[in-house]
């Protein structure tokens, strides 16, 4: 069983935290923006169920899923118990980073999505100050134990599942300090961030969206006299040729 949905018990913990508390935010909106301009009926935000992404979302039936008391259902997350085609929109919020398979966790999403049906994610940035302190050898707790993924790598993942991607952005550009004053002293970092180094931020936002080839019949010109010579004689055709027979017999 993967660890996703035990260490985003503990990630939420991390998120309770000063430092947490600053992605949390950066997070929130984003997701707040994002979800409310996605229209359908069903939508599932798996795992972080203490952090209400789907709070915007204007899709009658919302539920947060997980292996963990306070999920609306308990799931795990390599076998989502939903049928093909069910669901309209499915958030991994840091999910992936920190679950035995995530290969596995995207195919079972994509199974479970309606075609054109929104993914999005979010991640740590191995490519940013975050990511740094991480490679440095900062690797017990929270978020630092997980794996890091590139975007690219990523991307070519929902690549080969069918996935097109809409959209995304990153956010948290401050160094991983602790205290929400230090954080605070960087916030210009935010805005210049988008602008000058827009790829460095400490987590990264991507919107996919499931696409289905579709196919059109292209239908041949049929030779109609061609046709009535291959089809079965009918009564109504025999009696027909019958008829016109006698005349050329008179």
């Amino acid at each position: 069983m993967p660890n996703c949905n035990l260490t985003a018990q503990s990630l939420s913990e991390w998120f309770a935290s000063e430092q947490g508390g600053y992605v949390l935010t950066r997070e929130q909106d984003y997701f707040d923006h994002t979800v409310s301009d996605i229209f359908g009926f069903n939508a599932m935000q798996v795992g972080l169920q203490e952090c209400d992404f789907l709070r915007s979302s204007r899709m009658p039936l919302r539920f947060a899923a997980g292996n963990q008391p306070g999920n609306d259902v308990r799931i795990c997350c390599d076998e989502l118990p939903f049928a093909c085609d069910s669901l309209d929109m499915v958030l991994l919020p840091h999910v992936l980073e920190f679950a035995d398979n995530p290969h596995q966790i995207l195919r079972e999403v994509e199974r479970v999505l309606r075609p054109e049906g929104n993914l999005i994610i979010s991640g740590f940035n191995p490519f940013s100050l975050w990511g740094m302190h991480r490679a440095l050898g900062r690797k017990q707790g929270y978020p630092w134990c997980g794996h890091f993924i590139r975007l690219p790598r990523l991307k070519d993942w929902l690549a080969l599942l069918g996935f097109e991607v809409a959209g995304g952005r990153f956010a948290a550009y401050a160094p991983p300090l602790h205290h929400t004053k230090w954080l605070e002293s960087f916030s210009f970092m935010e805005k210049a961030g988008d602008r000058w180094w827009a790829v460095s931020g400490g987590v990264y936002f991507l919107h996919a969206i499931k696409r289905v080839p579709g196919m059109r019949l292209i239908k041949p010109q049929w030779n109609n006299g061609l046709v009535r010579n291959l089809l079965p004689a009918s009564p109504k055709l025999n009696k027909g040729v019958t008829q016109k027979k006698n005349g050329q017999d008179e």
